[in-house]
């Protein structure tokens, strides 16, 4: 008579509590039922119901990009005011301080800083969420914001430092802070959301760019109006009033960040990556109780959080995984879609300066000089920039908060690619004749509002939110952080492209080219629409029924009469010792054999992190971890 395989549970000991892992054969049930109690916590996130807890997880993620947005396009209007400072009058068009600027290289290493920062952190945060868990990083990506923001505003030039240099580097180091915000704040929104909202709450993080933009824009004109006086006075203090206005400007970024740090350092861990990472069920359990359904738990103390082996992010899993083309295709389809939106994005928003002088909005008044001519061109570019962020940038991000969930991501980010071609393409061609008259400057500024609203409500949103929902629990934060990397290496792109194109056809400052330079950004913006058939419709689906893979066997058994089991347990957790015994071969279990019985024990000695289990195979050993373990302070039970 055949006979069943044993259960043995694995107890681990760790600083903090006891880690019971389960190990059976093919008939013991106890895996399947944990995977259907997997399954139903996960229904309960998404299915739970609009709450105060949905709220302040959208306005904590949420104030990282406004101190995101308004830290990157503050840029603007500050290269004027450093040109004016720290420039020379090589280049200058009108003689004087009024005339000062930057070189060409210094304008493109302050703007191309944060971006190359934002490369490297979304690309750190991102693996490391997976790896650490999202709540214990959150927070230091805000620390890094607020300590690169605070070092700009006091960097100072001397003999042995080049001041523009050490701004290179502050804003660099501003940019890594930034960067770790996306993917960490995506996967946070994204996996604390119900199904049926979880589009609207994503929309709502990143929407608060907007109002960075708006900020930046609208503290721009309030600090320059403030200076009125001093910079009419035109008098000794000028370049010291300037170099103020832009330290304001830049510091006023801390303020928000500083509210919001002590909120993420606070927020709970997500419940997905408790339960499918951490594989703890019943603290992911115990948390949606009392966060998102605020039912109430009860904790038995006698009780030990039961763990079981499951998906690990490896190197050969990420190979697999993404080895597999209908896996590969949507992170393609995620990252082009990304690197072509922010091409254009970040082509002509960190360049609306130039593109605003260039027809005609912002330039001084001729025959003006000194302090007036630079109060005038401040304070028109700021509020030209205000009327964009107002008439474009903003009511794109709410308009899409209020389609999202409706339409889908898909149809939006197709319609906005298409809607972007045309209009850039427009403006590319009929640059000349619409800038010539000012009712044609008027119908341009008319048409680049329009573009800056369909790039909101288009795939400027849809890029940030896809990712962050397409992808498996253990890898959506570095496959989010890989995605919105490819679209800020477009952003570096298209600043060294248009810092080095610019010019082509003119004199210095000319911006001869920048008709083809719009045409250019339309071509990106049709390579757009075709990546974007790659990706799939993520609205109203769970997230796990978008990661492409079976939930019904998430959790696995262990066999203890197949080495390669043992292995990948002992791959899996950091165990010190395993040990095996001789065992008599058995058969498969009979069909009717009752499951054995899983057996738990209660947690001890907390400090120690000794290990000791017994699998049942032929005279084999296996040893691990260097860990130091004491026989006596171990648990055994099969």
């Amino acid at each position: 008579m055949a006979t069943s395989p044993k259960v043995t549970v694995f107890h681990r000991r760790s600083d903090y509590d006891v880690h019971s892992y389960v190990v059976g054969g093919p008939g013991d049930n106890a895996v399947h039922r944990l995977n259907e109690e997997r399954r139903a916590i996960l229904s309960e996130i998404d299915n739970a119901k609009f709450s105060w807890f949905h709220i302040k997880v959208a306005f904590v993620s949420g104030a990282g990009f406004f101190t995101d947005a308004y830290d990157i396009f503050a840029i603007n209007v500050v290269t004027i005011m450093l040109g004016y400072v720290y420039g020379d009058d090589q280049s200058a068009s009108i003689p004087g301080v009024a005339g000062r600027s930057l070189s060409a290289m210094q304008q493109l290493g302050v703007k191309i800083a944060t971006p190359i920062g934002i490369i490297v952190g979304q690309l750190l945060f991102g693996w490391l969420g997976d790896v650490m868990g999202r709540k214990r990083i959150y927070g230091l990506e805000l620390l890094i914001i607020i300590i690169g923001t605070f070092g700009q505003t006091i960097a100072a030039p001397s003999m042995a430092v080049n001041f523009i240099a050490l701004l290179i580097v502050w804003r660099t180091f501003m940019g890594i802070g930034i960067g770790g915000d996306y993917p960490l704040s995506a996967v946070i929104s994204s996996e604390f959301s119900s199904t049926h909202i979880r589009g609207r709450v994503m929309t709502a993080v990143f929407a608060n760019q907007g109002w960075g933009q708006l900020a930046a824009t609208a503290a721009s004109c309030v600090v320059v109006r403030a200076y009125k006086s001093s910079l009419l006075s035109n008098g000794n203090t000028l370049l010291e009033d300037i170099d103020r206005i832009w330290r304001i400007i830049v510091g006023f970024g801390c303020v928000p960040a500083v509210v919001a740090l002590y909120f993420r350092l606070t927020i709970p861990e997500t419940p997905r990556f408790t339960l499918d990472i951490q594989r703890n069920v019943d603290k992911a359990a115990r948390d949606i109780d009392e966060f998102l359904t605020h039912e109430g738990y009860t904790v038995d103390p006698e009780a030990v959080s039961r763990r079981l082996s499951a998906q690990r992010a490896t190197k050969g899993d990420f190979r697999r995984y993404f080895g597999r083309w209908e896996n590969l295709k949507v992170l393609i389809g995620t990252s082009y879609s990304w690197f072509a939106l922010d091409f254009a994005f970040y082509g002509l928003g960190l360049n609306s300066s130039i593109i605003l002088q260039a027809i005609g909005f912002g330039s001084p008044d001729k025959g003006i000089t000194g302090g007036q001519a630079i109060y005038q061109n401040l304070f028109n570019v700021s509020l030209g920039n205000l009327v964009l962020s107002l008439a474009g940038f903003v009511p794109g991000y709410w308009v899409a908060f209020l389609f999202i969930d409706r339409w889908g991501r898909k149809p939006i980010q197709l319609m906005g690619f298409c809607a972007l071609t045309v209009l850039l393409v427009v403006m590319g061609f009929a640059y000349h004749k619409l800038t010539s008259t000012a009712r044609g400057t008027a119908v341009f500024v008319f048409l680049y509002c329009l573009a800056n609203f369909f790039q909101n409500f288009g795939p400027n949103t849809t890029t940030f939110i896809v990712p962050g929902e397409a992808f498996p629990t253990r890898y959506r934060s570095t496959a989010h952080g890989i995605s919105a990397a490819s679209g800020k290496f477009g952003a570096v792109l298209a600043q060294v492209a248009f810092q080095w194109l610019k010019d082509i056809g003119g004199p210095i400052g000319s911006n001869a080219f920048l008709d083809h330079i719009l045409q250019i950004f339309g071509f990106f913006m049709l390579t757009g629409i075709i990546s974007t058939l790659m990706i799939p419709e993520t609205n109203q689906k769970t997230l796990e029924a978008l990661s492409n893979e079976r939930q019904d066997r998430f959790f696995r058994f262990l066999d203890p009469r197949r080495r390669s089991s043992v292995k990948t347990f002992a791959s899996d957790f950091p165990l010190t010792t395993i040990k095996l015994k001789p065992f008599e071969p058995t058969h498969d279990p009979e069909p009717e054999a009752d499951p054995p019985d899983i057996c738990i024990d209660t947690p001890v000695a907390p400090l120690h992190r000794a290990v000791f289990a017994h699998v049942h195979q032929e005279h084999e050993q296996f040893v691990s971890s260097p860990h130091l373990w004491s026989p006596s302070t171990s648990s055994l039970k099969y």
